[in-house]
C-alpha cells in the first residue's frame, strides 16, 4: 500500500510539473468597428471556442479601415477581415495576400432609396442624385446596376457623402445611396421612422462575390493554425444560429458600445447571412468578379486565382 501511495504521489507531482498546454496567440484585425458582421468571431472568443481549439485570439478594431490587409501583408498581424473586391484589387497592385476563409459568402452591398420617394425602379434614378462612400468601387457597382436598366453614370449626379448614407438619404441631400449594407442601413432608416426600397447588387448587373473574408500574408500562411481558426469559427457560427438570443446576450455584453438599437435590429438580419462553412471556396466566383473589376477599370489585369486563393480543406 505504501509503495502504491508513493507511486500515486510521484505521478501527481509529475503531472503538476508539466506546463499547461500553451495556446497559440493570434491577432485578427477587423475591417471596421465591432458589429454583428463579426458575430462568429466575438462569440468564438467569448465562449472559449478559440481556446478549445488551442488559440488565444485577439480581435482588433482598426483606427483606419483601409489598413488591416496592408498591415497583414507587412507581417504586422496574422489575419485581417476584409472584402473580396478589396483583396483582388490589392493583389493586382502586388500585395502578397491570400484569401484563407469566408465569414459572409454573399454581397451585403445594395442601392437604397426611400420607399416614399418617386424612385420606384432603377430607371427612375435618371436625372437624380446618388450618394456614395468609396470612390471607384461604389461607382463600378452603380454603373453596372444602372446599365441593367438602360442608364449610365452620366444619367445621374454622384455625391460623396462619406459614410453618412442614412443621413444623406433622410435629409433629401440625395435620392439614393450606393454602398448601403442590407443588414444595417434599412434598420437605421427604420429607427428614424422611415422605410427603404432596396436593389441588391447581385440581382441587378453585378456578379455575386464574398463580402467578408479572412486574409493572411501569402508567403507565411500557417495552414494548421488557419484550419484551427476556421474550425472554431464554424463551431461558433453553428451555435449562435441555433441560439440567437443567448448569442446576442454574449455579443452585446462583450463591448460597452455594442448593446444598442441598431445592432439589435441588425442582429436578426445578419445571422442568416453568416457563412455556415468558413472554409468554402468558389474559385469561379473569384474569376468572374475579377473580370468585372477589369471591365470596370478598377484593375488592369486579373491576377491568377492560384496566387491568392488558399483552399483550407
Amino acid at each position: 500500500m505504501r509503495i502504491l501511495l508513493q507511486a500515486i504521489l510521484a505521478l501527481t507531482l509529475a503531472c503538476m510539473a508539466l506546463p499547461a498546454m500553451a495556446q497559440e496567440k493570434v491577432r485578427v484585425l477587423l475591417d471596421w468597428f465591432v458589429n454583428p458582421d463579426h458575430a462568429a468571431l466575438v462569440v468564438a472568443k467569448q465562449r472559449g471556442v478559440f481556446a478549445k481549439h488551442g488559440l488565444d485570439v485577439e480581435l482588433i478594431a482598426p483606427a483606419d479601415p483601409n489598413a488591416p490587409p496592408k498591415l497583414v501583408a507587412a507581417g504586422q498581424a496574422d489575419y485581417a477581415v476584409s472584402y473580396q473586391p478589396t483583396l483582388q484589387m490589392l493583389v493586382a497592385e502586388g500585395l502578397p495576400l491570400a484569401r484563407v476563409g469566408v465569414l459572409v459568402a454573399q454581397p451585403l452591398n445594395s442601392l437604397v432609396a426611400l420607399e416614399d420617394s418617386p424612385v420606384k425602379t432603377l430607371a427612375d434614378f435618371k436625372g437624380r442624385k446618388i450618394g456614395y462612400s468609396i470612390a471607384g468601387f461604389d461607382e463600378a457597382l452603380l454603373g453596372a446596376m444602372l446599365e441593367s436598366a438602360g442608364l449610365t453614370l452620366k444619367d445621374v449626379t454622384l455625391i460623396n457623402v462619406n459614410f453618412a448614407l442614412t443621413t444623406a438619404l433622410m435629409s433629401k441631400q440625395v435620392d439614393g445611396v450606393i454602398g448601403a449594407f442590407r443588414n444595417f442601413e434599412l434598420n437605421d432608416l427604420e429607427l428614424n421612422k422611415a422605410k427603404g426600397r432596396i436593389w441588391l447588387v447581385e440581382k441587378n448587373g453585378v456578379p455575386a462575390y464574398d463580402e467578408l473574408i479572412l486574409v493572411a500574408k501569402r508567403e507565411t500562411v500557417d495552414v494548421a493554425r488557419t484550419k484551427k481558426l476556421l474550425a472554431a469559427i464554424a463551431e461558433a457560427t453553428a451555435w449562435l444560429k441555433a441560439n440567437p438570443a443567448e448569442a446576442w446576450a454574449i455579443f452585446s455584453k462583450s463591448g460597452k458600445e455594442l448593446d444598442n438599437d441598431l445592432n439589435r435590429l441588425a442582429w436578426k438580419d445578419t445571422l442568416p447571412l453568416l457563412a455556415d462553412d468558413p472554409v468554402a471556396l468558389d474559385r469561379a466566383r473569384y474569376e468572374t468578379f475579377a473580370a468585372f473589376l477589369v471591365k470596370r477599370g478598377l484593375i488592369k489585369q486579373a491576377p491568377a486565382t492560384a496566387s491568392y486563393l488558399r483552399d483550407m480543406r
